[in-house]
């Protein structure tokens, strides 16, 4: 049985301050019209709450190779920026400049320097707290809408491909790919060991997948064209919806576990306080030795969260546990914050498994990759 050292949670609500790092290979003779849209860019960022500095840096080996570097309170505020519509209207015009970019975002353990120790105690907060145990695998999830009607059409074509190579490289593997319905609604959550983007862009390029996506395209309510890198790239960019929290306790027999997706429409503005409130639920559940589940991914992008499950037996079966609400007070706590619209909100213990019913997405596809 897993130790409770062993347990392993990875949260963008831990409260430690966040560091950005922007890797950028530019176009030759771009250099000027890259500067003009990082200023563009710089102003526009200097207001959104959260973000305290910013660098540009040039490569003194390289001059196309540039690196932009930056500093938020926390993680939910620039998780918040970097999903927004402005924030994709704002780096618009870098995509033409740029040849290749790299994302890579650390949460900040240790600082050191004269300039820090001359702070007071009181302003050198926001630091993690201890190292994050992790276990090799990093987990994203794209969503996206089809036309309502074709909802079949599309669950069978996404059904019905070849699964792609999943080795990509000495270092990266595709470990795992589950595709869920809800509705009109497409979520298709990946499990990496190594290298995402390099994964992402393997996968983009293997001609079971192509298949696919082109088959999928006259069915989607956002348009794009892949021969297009700029629309290609909008469409994905729009589709991202980032890993917030995971957590895994690994009590559980791997040969009871099954995988389920609970999906929930937050109200306007509240998505990011609806994931960290499971968050905070599926943390308590890690150390509940009665709790059905195993491990626990939530996935967030503006008002949609997405709780990815590994559990034993049915959701349904223990309701209240697995949605993390045991309890009149996370009842009441979940439905203020859920959209009465498009939730069948509970208001009470016994309305959890309606909840359920209602919330729980339709398995598609989950497949693995063969153990190599």
């Amino acid at each position: 049985m897993t130790t409770l050292s062993e347990r392993i949670s990875q949260s963008a609500f831990d409260g430690s301050r966040l560091r950005i790092v922007l890797l950028l290979d530019l176009h030759d003779g771009a250099q000027k019209q890259f500067l003009e849209a990082y200023e563009d860019m710089r102003n526009q960022v200097a207001s959104v709450p959260g973000h305290i500095s910013d660098q540009l840096c040039q490569s003194i080996e390289n001059p196309s190779q540039w690196l932009i570097t930056s500093e938020w309170e926390s993680a939910p505020p620039f998780l918040a920026w970097v999903n927004s519509e402005e924030h994709v209207k704002t780096v618009q015009p870098l995509h033409s400049c740029v040849r290749d970019t790299r994302s890579l975002r650390y949460s900040i353990l240790r600082e050191t320097g004269s300039a820090f120790d001359a702070l007071p105690e009181s302003a050198k907060g926001g630091l993690q707290a201890s190292p994050r145990l992790g276990d090799g695998v990093v987990r994203h999830a794209l969503t996206f809408t089809v036309r309502p009607g074709t909802e079949e059409i599309v669950a069978k074509i996404l059904a019905d491909y070849d699964s792609p190579q999943a080795r990509v490289d000495e270092h990266t593997r595709l470990r795992r790919t589950s595709l869920f319905m809800h509705g009109n609604r497409v979520v298709r959550a990946v499990e990496v060991e190594g290298d995402l983007l390099a994964a992402l862009r393997h996968v983009s390029r293997q001609s079971e997948v192509r298949a696919v996506e082109e088959a999928i395209n006259p069915y989607l309510e956002q348009d794009r064209d892949l021969t297009d890198p700029n629309s290609a790239r909008m469409f994905f960019t729009r589709a991202a919806l980032p890993t917030v929290h995971h957590v895994t306790r690994g009590r559980h027999n791997p040969a009871e576990i099954r995988r389920h997706a609970l999906f929930y429409q937050a109200k306007e503005g509240c998505g990011m306080a609806l994931a960290r409130l499971l968050a905070g639920y599926d943390e308590e559940a890690a150390d509940d030795t009665t709790s059905p589940i195993d491990s626990s991914t939530i996935f967030q992008r503006d008002d949609i969260v997405v709780r990815l499950l590994e559990a034993v037996g049915p959701l349904d079966a223990q309701a209240a546990q697995a949605v993390g609400v045991d309890g009149p007070g996370k009842v009441a706590r979940l439905g203020r914050l859920l959209d009465e619209d498009a939730n069948a909100v509970p208001t009470n213990d016994r309305e959890i498994s309606r909840f359920i019913t209602h919330a729980e997405m339709k398995l598609i596809t989950d497949r693995r990759a063969a153990e190599s």
